[in-house]
């Protein structure tokens, strides 16, 4: 029997271990609980290294207390977040760019149209609604490893509309990055790909101090206050993150 391994990623400590409990009554299930975006980031690595990487991902839409309207927290880096934050979509950025294999859904109190919008964006293949029957929440997971993307029928309507919008943005999006100098670029794509401070300065060659004046280039350049915010805009203008493993990358021409 090939088993499905499961990560929930929870502040609410007994919802996600209620959660991974009743997940674990599966017979083809294995699942493990994280209470935090760090602690989450830190259990892939770890499983990763000891080569039993996990199959999906269940994020808190709210994660880290980020109620709709908040201003968003840190994306997550992989040498260790430098602000302790790590909220749901940047959970998804940052699994995505680093683990690109783990399908994420995520689960949220109530249905918003435009964050569901944004976590498809960011790379998750599902929204669900945390009240919804474990046989629903079971289905998504077994979809989303055939690569399917779970919408409730009632968002479908507005996340498509949230598509659309942000399809119009998108040519604004690439004029406000070709603003930018080759070095905030290459700055920028390290963002996308989740990498802080330290990590952008090894990679590029820089001291952190240089590392930390691109940055603030680049928001101000895209007219943003978070890095959250630029990474978004950076996917709309079709900028991909820096391949880790070698050079930086750049998908042009494709919505992320």
């Amino acid at each position: 029997m090939v088993r499905i391994r499961v990560l929930v990623v929870d502040d609410h400590r007994i919802f996600a271990e209620s959660l991974a409990a009743a997940l674990a009554a599966e017979p083809d299930v294995d699942v493990s609980a994280a209470g935090s975006g760090p602690a989450a980031l830190r259990c892939l690595e770890r499983a990763a290294a000891e080569g039993r990487r996990f199959d999906v991902l269940l994020v808190d839409a709210d994660l880290g207390g980020n109620a709709p309207g908040a201003r968003p927290a840190a994306v997550p880096v992989q040498d260790g977040n430098e602000d302790g934050l790590v909220d749901g979509i940047s959970l998804v950025v940052g699994v995505r760019s680093a683990q690109p294999g783990v399908r994420t859904v995520v689960l949220a109190e109530k249905d918003d149209p435009r964050r569901a919008a944004l976590a498809l964006q960011a790379g998750a293949c599902g929204w669900v609604a945390k009240d919804c029957s474990l046989s629903r929440l079971l289905t998504v997971i077994r979809g989303v490893l055939r690569d399917e993307t779970h919408l409730p029928p009632a968002l479908l309507t507005g996340v498509l509309r949230e598509l659309t919008a942000a399809r119009k943005h998108r040519t604004e999006s690439e004029r406000l990055v070709e603003s930018l100098t080759p070095r905030e670029r290459e700055v920028l794509r390290c963002m996308v790909a989740g990498l802080g401070r330290k990590a952008v300065a090894e990679r590029l060659f820089l001291s952190p101090h240089t590392v930390r004046t691109h940055m603030q280039n680049v928001l101000g350049k895209l007219g943003v206050h978070s890095t959250l915010a630029a990474v978004a805009l950076a996917r709309r203008a079709g900028v991909g993150p820096a391949d880790l493993a070698g050079d930086v990358v750049e998908r042009g021409g494709q919505l992320a």
